[in-house]
Order: structure tokens, then C-alpha cells, then sequence
């Protein structure tokens, strides 16, 4: 056993597994893993509570980012164009190309229609924490603006009297956000872009370690150099990049949609009676589940560190600029990865069936794009690298935000190189470990979030009919 694969031992044995047992305890009587029920659960709650928010003002919240309600008047650093950017440059990527393989590849393609089910559920979820995080943001002395769940869970809660509940769930919410930074955000997407680059070019098999050093050197020089133009070639290419990308999806589907119908079927037929061998219902309603949330991030506040940035007349503004987050990238852009994989046949490939049983859904979109397009693979190399570091640079942030709530801005230098580790980590521990711990810390995140979402509901509530009554 070489020292790569001790490493990966250890991760998987020491702190994958026990962290497991406790986040995924089969709920009795349903036997859904605790943290899938309560996302599930909170989505449903939100989206009725807020009275289908995320269909009544879809409308709105275009008309919203197109500056058509903008106001002099309004205080932030970002309009909310740059805000729902900023935010979907962390989601819209390997999430949706990686994540949505893995889904179909484990789970058959009934998991697509849970997956959008959830996106749609997902709306209500990201509308409320994203008001709570304009809601509850403070303006520093320089001008920096700091927002996010552990404000709102922290201060929010005190005016309600459980000051100490919520000062809890801030700080475990902050713990978990930290810990998503370095799984999801960070070794996920080295581990998945580096499945995917090395199948188109093979020589880098050999060498995996150095493909996660001169990410670390990348991100580094953004994160501890302040090299901020790098981070801003990446912000003008990686929307260029998400663009080819869906034209190569249309591109595919066009020509093979005589295949779409039976795709949809497939859909729908298979997420209520999949195939056994898929894991029967319940199985493929948790990947569905799992896949769309680390897609989305819905309900686990991330999102809100970026949007309490924006420039707004009205909290509630920007949570249904929020909204459209779910819908860009589980309704819209997961679907297109899904019929493409589905369409070609991809997942049923024996030649495929390797990066199925490892968890290289990357690998597996690119098999299924490649087989029409055969050198689509080395320009969707190029853009999962790109979509991987914006990613890393965009969850640094939201994990540098928590680890200074926790320890302070003197402490942040810490963070960053316990960051930087976890990047090379993910070019030598497997997929498989990389995607359990992901999905740990970046689901648990639900937990502290979704709870004090639930007793703030009231409030927002309140805000979004009077937010309503001001456009009549």
C-alpha cells in the first residue's frame, strides 16, 4: 500500500464513516437518512408557508435582475445581477456535470425527476434564507459588508429569546460550513476534474498529485497572494465556458431528439417503479435528493453569504433574486446533463460502468458527450478546470466568512492554508471517500440553517406581504 492510498484509508475509516452513522441514521419508518427528510421536509414547509413564492413572483425576480427596479437609494457592494452570479459561479459547475452522473449512474434516470422536484421545492428554501441574509447583515466600518446564516441564526433567534439556541446553531452551522469549504467546495471539485482530465489525457494518471499542486498554487495565489485578476479571468470565462457547454447540450439533443421522448418516460416511469437494479424507490429519491441539494445548495445557507452583499431597497428583493438559483441550475442545467447522459445511453455502457462504480461522474459526462461530439472531451477538460476553480475561490469565501465569526479576522490566514491542504488532499483520496464527506458536511449544514429558518419563518412571512402590498 503506497502512501496515497494509506491517506485515503485514513480519511475514510476515521472520519468519513463515524460522521456518517450519525447525519445518515435511517429515520424509523421511513428509512430516508435523517438529513434527506429534514431538507425535504423544510422545502415543502417553506414553499408552503411562503404561499408558493417561487411561482407567484418567478416574473418579479427576472424583471429584478434585469435593474428594473433598481434604486439609487439602495446600500451594497453588488447589484443583484452580480450577487446571483456570484452565488451560481459556486453551484453552476461539477456539480452539474459531475453530480448529475453520479445520480443517473447510481440511481437510474428516475433520480433526474427528484432532482428537479427538489430544485422547484428548493426555490422556497433559498427565497428564505437569502432575505434573512439581508435582513440580518451588518455594514462594517470599511464598508465590507458581513452576512450570512451565522448572523441571522445568532441575532435573529436573540430577538425571538433563545439567544443561546441560536448562538449554538451558528457556531455548529460555521463548523460545518468550514468543513463543506474543504469537501464540496474544494476536494470535490479537484477529485472530479481530475477524473475527468485524466481520461482525456491519460499520462496525468501517474502523476495525480501533481495536478492537485498547481491547484493549490493557483488557488493560492488568489486566496493568500491576492492575485484578485486571476480570480477575475476566471469570473469573465467560466459564464463563456457554462455557455459552450449548454450549446453542446442543445447541439446533442437536437440531433438526437427522435431519443427525447422516451428519455422523459424513462424519467418519470423509473422515479416511481426504477429498476431493482438501481436500489428501488426510496434509494433513487435520496440520490435524487443528495445530488440536487450539493448542486443547488438549497436550504443549507450558503447562498446567503453572497447575497447579503447585494444592493437592495427591500430584504425580500433579493431572496426572490435568489429564487432563480435553484432553477438555473437544477431545473434548467442539470436537466440538459441528464437527458445528454440518457439520450446517448452513456450509463448503460459497459465500457462506462468503471466510473460508475467509482463515482467519477465527471468521467462519465464526458464518455457521453464525446460519443457525439468526439473532441468535445479536451474543451470540457479545459472548462471543468476552470468551473473547479471558480468554485474553490467562491467556497473559500463563504468558508473564510465562517472560520472568522468563529476565531476572528487575525485567524483567516489559518484557514487558508488548512484550505489549500484539503486541495492537494483531493488529488490522491478517492472519489468515493471526497463524495461522502461532501455530502456530510455540505447536507449537515441543513440542520442548524433549516431550523432557525423554521422559527424565523414569521418574520419573513411578514416581510415578504409587505414587500407584496408595496408593488400593488
Amino acid at each position: 500500500m503506497n502512501w496515497e492510498e494509506k491517506v485515503d484509508l485514513f480519511f475514510g475509516e476515521s472520519i468519513v464513516s463515524p460522521m456518517a452513522s450519525i447525519l445518515f441514521w435511517p429515520v424509523p419508518g421511513l428509512q430516508m437518512p435523517l438529513v434527506v427528510a429534514w431538507l425535504l421536509g423544510g422545502a415543502v414547509f417553506f414553499t408552503i408557508k411562503m404561499k408558493f413564492v417561487n411561482v407567484r413572483f418567478f416574473k418579479h425576480a427576472i424583471d429584478l435582475i434585469r435593474g428594473k427596479h433598481d434604486s439609487k437609494e439602495s446600500k451594497g457592494e453588488v447589484t443583484h445581477f452580480q450577487a446571483l452570479t456570484t452565488a451560481l459561479s459556486a453551484t453552476v459547475g461539477l456539480g452539474n456535470i459531475a453530480g448529475v452522473a453520479i445520480a443517473i449512474g447510481t440511481g437510474g434516470p428516475g433520480a433526474t425527476f427528484w432532482m428537479i422536484l427538489v430544485g422547484f421545492l428548493g426555490m422556497s428554501s433559498k427565497f428564505t434564507e437569502c432575505v434573512l441574509g439581508q435582513k440580518y447583515r451588518k455594514i462594517r466600518k470599511d464598508g465590507r459588508i458581513m452576512g450570512g446564516a451565522m448572523h441571522y441564526l445568532s441575532d435573529g433567534l436573540k430577538e425571538l429569546k433563545l439567544k443561546h439556541l441560536g448562538g449554538f446553531l451558528a457556531g455548529m452551522f460555521c463548523v460545518l460550513c468550514i468543513g463543506g469549504s474543504f469537501g464540496g467546495g474544494n476536494a470535490f471539485q479537484v477529485v472530479q476534474s481530475l477524473d475527468l482530465i485524466k481520461n482525456v489525457f491519460p499520462s496525468l494518471a501517474n502523476w495525480p498529485w501533481a495536478y492537485g499542486l498547481a491547484l493549490s498554487i493557483l488557488v493560492g495565489l488568489v486566496i493568500l497572494g491576492g492575485i484578485k485578476k486571476i480570480a477575475k479571468v476566471a469570473s469573465i470565462i467560466v459564464p463563456f465556458m457554462c455557455g459552450i457547454y449548454l450549446l453542446a447540450c442543445t447541439y446533442i439533443l437536437i440531433i438526437s431528439c427522435s431519443k427525447i421522448p422516451f428519455a422523459i418516460s424513462l424519467i418519470f416511469s423509473q422515479a416511481f417503479s426504477p429498476d431493482a437494479a438501481f436500489g428501488g424507490f426510496l434509494g433513487v429519491l435520496i440520490i435524487g435528493v443528495k445530488r440536487a441539494v450539493f448542486s443547488n445548495e438549497a436550504g443549507i445557507g450558503s447562498a446567503a453569504i453572497a447575497h447579503s452583499a447585494a444592493k437592495v431597497s427591500h430584504p425580500v428583493e433579493e431572496g426572490i433574486v435568489a429564487l432563480l438559483e435553484p432553477f438555473i441550475d437544477t431545473i434548467l442545467v442539470c436537466t440538459m446533463t441528464a437527458l445528454v447522459i440518457i439520450v446517448t445511453g452513456s450509463y448503460l455502457d459497459p465500457q462506462n460502468q468503471e466510473f460508475i462504480a467509482k463515482n467519477q461522474g465527471g468521467a462519465l459526462t464526458s464518455a457521453a458527450m464525446g460519443s457525439v461530439i468526439s473532441w468535445f472531451p479536451y474543451l470540457l477538460s479545459f472548462a471543468v478546470f476552470l468551473f473547479a476553480f471558480s468554485t474553490m475561490i467562491s467556497w473559500s469565501y463563504y468558508g473564510e466568512r465562517c472560520w472568522v465569526w468563529l476565531f476572528g479576522d487575525k485567524s483567516s490566514v489559518y484557514y487558508k492554508i488548512i484550505f489549500l491542504i484539503f486541495t492537494f488532499l483531493g488529488s490522491i483520496i478517492t472519489a468515493t471517500n471526497i463524495l461522502d464527506f461532501s455530502d456530510l458536511m455540505i447536507l449537515g449544514m441543513a440542520f442548524p440553517n433549516i431550523l432557525g429558518l423554521i422559527l424565523l419563518s414569521g418574520k419573513i412571512r411578514d416581510d415578504l406581504n409587505e414587500y407584496e402590498k408595496s408593488l400593488n
